[in-house]
């Protein structure tokens, strides 16, 4: 397990570096859906061969989670983001220079799959958990996401404005560009091996020459901690982590097809292509909001309730969007509800996972069940684009949007907050 090792960085560094890492990471993540028209018209393609790369780039992230969760819980966050974080501005680079599909899914499916996993949720909220005591890591995960999508709401419009004055390649070089800043924002968040202790409770006697300091901390010896393989099955046998994974896979599928499809839905429908992007800059601007009311009601009242709600609503708002009347203004309107829904299951989700297994290996088993997101997230982002070239319409896609919210609902419902291992060893710092 490792814990922050510079003392002059407290942990409200830790907690800042981490969110504006994760701003950077999730607000050029978010603008992908700004280039699947240009991209695709550029080189004579359908829909389906830019959605299939990202697509590829969720599943990437997702698979690869859980053992780049482990590189952090291992070997420390810092490491973890900094590779992450030149994967991530090298796969935009490339991406800026594609004319084939199979570049595209190398770039902006492989490269980047893989810069992300190293620089969002699990291995930043393993960092900022093991920084904060237990009673405010709730409200700091919940922070972290609020700032995480200040760049949803920063990067829309300006990657729009990139595009429209420079054109889709120059813009990515930008990107790429920008990415590079993790690496130097990941340097406070070094960590080092904590050292396990036993507090010595043993009765002094009349004998004892120092009863005042007789009960001390002393080193204990080292005990067998659960591998990799071995923690993963121990999560994987447990059933609400399982229900809360089936949830999981939900909100991925949702959010991915309409951070991606949502643009160009708007535009099939005549609505302007500024719409779009300010729609999705809306759904970031508001996400602030429902990412910190999540941290914060996460610490007073069941996550999993909280998360039963998140998806009922995300459904109801869905049927509403569905069938009355598309106007630009509907359209800011359920930008701005899904947007206080997007990530605020996040915080709840990786808070969960935290009361069940606790921080020792959070950002791995964070990572693990964030991975059935990103297969979800896949899906409905490949599907999206799948059922418009066979359809030549999104209509099916959003209607399994609905039935999917009401399984999440239902699966989350029943889960209980309890700790799945016995009591962990106290920990200080070397």
């Amino acid at each position: 397990m490792y814990l922050n090792s510079n003392k002059s960085v407290s942990p409200l560094t830790v907690l800042w570096c981490g969110a504006f890492i994760m701003t950077i990471s999730l607000g050029i993540r978010h603008s992908f859906g700004l280039f699947l028209q240009p991209v695709s018209l550029s080189n004579e393609w359908g829909r389906e061969i830019f959605a299939f790369s990202i697509a590829m780039q969720n599943l990437v992230w997702g698979v690869a989670q859980p053992f780049v969760g482990r590189m952090a819980d291992r070997l420390g966050s810092a490491i973890t983001m900094i590779l992450g974080g030149m994967l991530y501005a090298l796969g935009l680079f490339l991406m800026s220079t594609v004319d084939s599909p199979g570049m595209l899914t190398l770039s902006a499916g492989i490269l980047i799959g893989l810069g992300l996993s190293g620089t969002t949720f699990p291995v930043v909220f393993g960092a900022v958990s093991r920084a904060m005591p237990p009673e405010k890591r709730s409200m700091a995960m919940g922070i972290s996401m609020a700032l995480g999508s200040l760049g949803q709401f920063a990067f829309l419009p300006g990657g729009l404005f990139l595009i429209n004055e420079f054109g889709w390649s120059s813009a990515l070089t930008v990107l790429s560009c920008i990415a590079v800043v993790i690496l130097a924002l990941a340097w406070p968040l070094v960590e080092k091996k904590a050292k396990t202790v036993l507090v010595d409770e043993t009765p002094c006697s009349a004998e004892c020459p120092n009863t005042a300091s007789h009960h001390e901390i002393l080193p204990m010896p080292p005990q067998k901690e659960l591998g990799m393989w071995a923690s993963l099955a121990q999560a994987m046998q447990h059933k609400a982590f399982i229900m809360l994974s089936v949830g999981y896979f939900v909100c991925g599928f949702q959010i991915l097809f309409i951070s991606v499809h949502l643009p160009s839905y708007l535009q099939d429908s005549g609505i302007p292509a500024s719409a779009g992007s300010n729609a999705l800059a809306l759904i970031g601007l508001f996400n602030i909001l429902g990412s910190y009311l999540a941290g914060l009601w996460g610490g007073q009242f069941r996550k999993p309730m909280l998360l039963s709600g998140i998806y009922g609503l995300r459904g109801l708002l869905i049927v509403a969007f569905v069938l009355l009347p598309l106007t630009t203004w509907s359209v800011y309107l359920f930008a701005a509800c899904m947007g206080v829904l997007w990530l605020s299951t996040v915080p709840l989700t990786t808070g969960t996972v935290s009361a069940m297994f606790g921080v020792k290996n959070l950002s791995m088993l964070g990572g693990l069940v964030f991975m059935f997101h990103q297969i979800g997230a896949f899906v409905g982002g490949w599907l999206g684009g799948l059922l418009f070239d066979a359809t030549g319409s999104y209509q099916l896609v959003w209607w399994l949007c609905v039935a999917l919210s009401v399984i999440a609902a239902a699966v989350n419902w029943p889960i209980e907050e309890k700790s799945a291992q016995h009591n962990e060893p106290a920990t200080q710092t070397a």
